[in-house]
């Protein structure tokens, strides 16, 4: 059967790119857990692991990149039952799906695994681990409280190393369980203790290393709460440094063991002592830098003229006050003279604009513009009367009964104001009125005859 050659045909790539953008979309593929057996394990020289899991029917490539198999607790190989956390993706160059590993534990361990991934990721999503939330450690605390063993090797190393960096320091221990079916209870009882006294000014919670099990009080959430909710900073102090606990998630600050917690706790005193005398040497130094400076700058000043013969200088500014007083007066008597003549021109311009003044002027101006008013009302008066009757002069030339006295008349139809202008517009018959100048005459048309032009 022949293909559809007009289908769309994808590239292989196209295809690829497409299942592997599928399966990232698919937020459970991207959240897996999975249990199984290391076959064809090869951990590469670049620091990365790349093996197979599988069960009794099936198997699937996976890889865990360096960054993230540092934080293993045992070394990978074939045989081993192990349970891991990652996504699926398609690796495009050969077209296979392959799971990308971020945890891995060994089987036996695999409940407490996903139990401490599932607190981790719901107690992220409320925020305890976040930066904002962390406190800033005291510079040099008086009092530090210790939430551990009595009688581990913790609270020596932890002694120890406060008295050889710090010894004005004090230490006190609430002494707990750090594994058994107590040990999270206490631990949390023993930080809320310490923020209720209010005693100290820094708490270290921790034990020595283990393996999950023995170190899983500081996963428990009651502990972990108690952390977040402490008003005193805590360093967590948990196992090694490849141990990692979620009390070293909430924590203001994660130390990788006892000793380390401790002297991040406290700064080194002979280190404080030898900067303070360094200060105390700096400061010395700009004294006397300073005293120099201003010894040689006041010596300067003293050689100045202005400093050997000061009287000199007293004159000069004697003789400049006696002229600045001279020229003070006589700007003052400049002023004064200006401003007697400005009095004066205004006294001026006062008479000229007294108001009796302004009235009498005005009762001249409108008596004169009263006179004229009249003179060119009687003109104007006369020039119209003139000319008056010069236009009905003409209009009685031009009026039609001047015109009819010579003999002339206007015939109009009886009834109506029409003028009769042609014997077109009448027949026999009609009644019709002649106006003449003396009078109207009523008359009917006996007959009509019309002017022959040649």
């Amino acid at each position: 059967m022949d293909l559809d050659l007009e289908k769309k045909r994808w590239s292989v790539t196209e295809l690829v790119t497409h299942l592997r953008q599928t399966i990232e979309l698919d937020d459970w593929l991207q959240n897996v857990y999975l249990e199984g057996e290391i076959t064809n394990f090869t951990h590469h020289r670049s620091g990365h692991m790349y093996f197979a899991l599988k069960d009794e029917r099936a198997q699937i490539k996976a890889v865990m990149f360096e960054r993230l198999n540092r934080s293993l607790s045992f070394t990978p190989k074939n045989g081993d039952r192990v349970i891991v956390k990652g996504r699926l993706s398609v690796f495009e160059r050969d077209g296979q799906v392959q799971l990308y590993v971020h945890r891995m534990n060994q089987l036996g361990m695999g409940d407490l695994f996903v139990a401490f991934q599932q607190l981790k990721e719901r107690l992220e999503i409320e925020g305890l681990f976040d930066q904002a939330h962390k406190k800033a450690l005291p510079p040099f605390p008086k009092k530090i409280g210790v939430v551990t063993s009595p009688s581990g090797a913790v609270i020596r190393d932890i002694i120890t190393t406060v008295e050889r960096r710090y010894p004005i320091a004090q230490i006190l221990l609430c002494p707990v369980a750090v594994q058994g079916e107590t040990a999270a209870t206490e631990i949390s009882q023993a930080i809320q203790l310490f923020n209720e006294l209010k005693e100290v000014d820094i708490l270290i919670v921790g034990r020595g290393g283990g393996s999950l099990e023995e170190l899983w009080a500081f996963n428990e959430e009651v502990v972990v709460r108690s952390i977040f909710h402490s008003q005193i900073p805590v360093i967590s102090a948990v196992g090694h440094e490849t141990d990692v606990t979620l009390s070293d998630f909430v924590a203001d600050l994660r130390a990788p063991t006892p000793t380390a917690a401790a002297e991040l706790a406290v700064p080194f005193l002979d280190e404080l002592k030898e900067k303070v005398a360094s200060l105390q040497q700096r400061l010395l130094n700009q004294q006397a830098n300073l005293i120099k400076h201003k010894r040689e700058r006041l010596l300067r000043w003293l050689q100045r003229p202005v400093f050997q013969q000061p009287g000199q200088r007293l004159e000069q500014y004697i003789q400049r006050l006696d002229y600045l007083q001279t020229d003070l007066i006589r700007l003052i008597e400049k002023k004064w003279t200006q401003g007697q003549q400005q009095l004066e021109r205004l006294e001026s311009r006062l008479v000229r604009h007294h108001p009796e003044r302004r009235l009498s002027l005005e009762k001249e101006r409108l008596g004169y513009a009263q006179k004229e008013l009249i003179r060119s009302i009687k003109r104007l008066i006369e020039e119209r009367r003139t000319k008056s009757q010069h236009l009905i002069q003409q209009l009685d030339a031009l009026s039609p009964l001047q015109v009819m006295k010579r003999g002339y008349s206007l015939t109009y139809r009886l009834t109506e104001k029409e003028l009769i202008k042609s014997v077109k517009q009448t027949k026999p018959g009609d009644l019709i009125r002649v106006r003449l100048a003396d009078g109207q005459l009523k008359c009917q048309i006996w007959g009509s005859e019309e002017e022959q032009n040649e």
